[in-house]
């Protein structure tokens, strides 16, 4: 019986009833069983002094293509159709097994270690992935990301994969890894290839994820390829009957925003990439008024350039108020929820995303004794507007400790950062 429990620590809990508790937490077999101010009786396992450390739910990045890291810096300061078809496909095509292992557990590292204990990818040679998330600790939603511009038999063949991946790997590394079927974009797949693609997510009962109105470029195009924006295309081809999240969602309609709302539709935020592409700002408020329910993703560390969701949730809440001329538009208590209880519940997981007894024990502590979080007024806005991944200490996945004090015990760091730049190099020839 594995039972550890948090002594004198400040508590986070990302829970309505009492957000922040100065006290204890217990966790046994992986989930909480007590949360409290008073100190618990008996016998309560392993001590970990909280003293010092601000103990909070693990952030959930519900947008990446991890294994891209490995092109990190490659193609920046590029509008999107040109760092896609002139630096990332071609460099891409090239992936081996090999190649996206490092780059992921390079990307896995990076997550850790900055607080992410839960991640989205779309991508391919994902059985790497998979063995990567089992190995690290880490907690994924896994889907191969399936593009449609190719002949109906390598289109076939695309997908059985991804069936065989969704199907194989649905609950493994002891219930840390969930899948999804993808079509990547409506431009990059024909309209009867994501019919094809919504049938086997109701054969397999698995959500969809697919990238959605991420530029202007994207939008015009579909309408003139296929009469419709993309919202109204998807829902036509039936994508939203199923449990769906959209990626980016940037430029779309009041009644486009209704419509991902009448479908319960969740979409990912990724600013620092949609403002890195010059791609546009979502109209997070908007969303969030009409009732969508909005997380928040990194998308990849080839087009951010990096994995801190800390960044992203600090985004999220100033391009809100300075798009809306609004300071009230997203608060800091509802920017955090989006990157962590929002996200977790984006992807469909009910037991991870807040500190409450019966929770599954996703725990990161960040080190508060530091010039930037202080004065001690209100530690919700310190950790949005002044906080950083860097702040993170240790990081526990299911209960179990994956990062002590900055160091992952279950992976090789060194070797990592070491395999993943003699992939680069033999990519890219630099």
């Amino acid at each position: 019986m594995s039972r550890w429990w948090i002594d004198n620590g400040l508590l986070l809990t990302m829970s309505d009833a009492a957000p922040v508790i100065r006290g204890y937490m217990c966790v046994e077999n992986g989930r909480i069983t007590y949360i409290g101010q008073d100190r618990p009786q008996g016998d309560a396992g392993e001590r970990v002094d909280g003293r010092g450390k601000l103990y909070m739910p693990g952030l959930v990045n519900t947008h990446n293509h991890a294994a891209m890291s490995l092109l990190r810096g490659f193609g920046d300061d590029l509008a999107l159709q040109v760092w896609l078809e002139t630096k990332m496909w071609p460099n891409e095509a090239k992936f081996t097994d090999e190649d996206v292992r490092w780059g992921t557990l390079l990307s896995i590292v990076e997550m850790l270690k900055s607080g992410t204990t839960c991640f989205v990818d779309m991508y391919d040679h994902m059985d790497e992935v998979a063995q990567a998330v089992a190995e690290s600790g880490i907690r994924g939603c896994l889907t191969r990301g399936v593009i449609g511009l190719c002949p109906p038999d390598v289109q076939t063949a695309k997908l059985e994969e991804a069936i065989r991946f969704a199907r194989t790997w649905q609950g493994a590394a002891d219930g840390r890894i969930t899948t999804m079927l993808s079509p990547h974009s409506p431009y990059t797949c024909p309209p009867d290839y994501i019919e094809r693609i919504v049938e086997a997510a109701h054969d397999l009962d698995v959500p969809l994820h697919t990238h959605m109105s991420e530029t202007r470029r994207e939008v015009e195009q579909n309408v003139e390829q296929y009469g419709l924006r993309p919202p109204a295309h998807l829902a036509k081809l039936g994508v939203f009957s199923r449990p769906c999240l959209v990626a980016h969602g940037v430029h779309l309609t009041d009644e486009e925003i209704e419509l991902l709302a009448e479908h319960r539709v969740h979409v990912s935020h990724n600013p620092g990439s949609n403002l890195k592409l010059a791609s546009g700002i979502a109209r997070v408020p908007d969303l969030l008024r009409a009732g969508v329910r909005v997380s928040l993703g990194t998308d990849s560390s080839a087009s951010n350039n990096n994995l801190d969701m800390f960044e992203e949730i600090r985004l999220a809440a100033l391009l809100a108020k300075g798009s809306s001329f609004d300071p009230t538009a997203l608060p800091a208590a509802q920017a955090l929820k989006l990157g962590t209880v929002e996200g977790a519940r984006s992807i469909w997981l009910n037991d991870v995303g807040t500190l409450e007894v019966g929770m599954q024990a996703d725990v990161i502590s960040i080190d508060v004794e530091q010039p930037h979080y202080y004065p001690q007024t209100d530690y919700i806005s310190h950790i949005v507007y002044a906080g950083s991944g860097a702040d993170v200490r240790d990081v526990w996945v299911q209960g179990r400790q994956v990062v002590r004090n900055r160091e992952c015990l279950l992976v090789d760091e060194e070797k990592i950062r070491r395999e993943a730049q003699a992939c680069y190099q033999r990519l890219t020839g630099n």
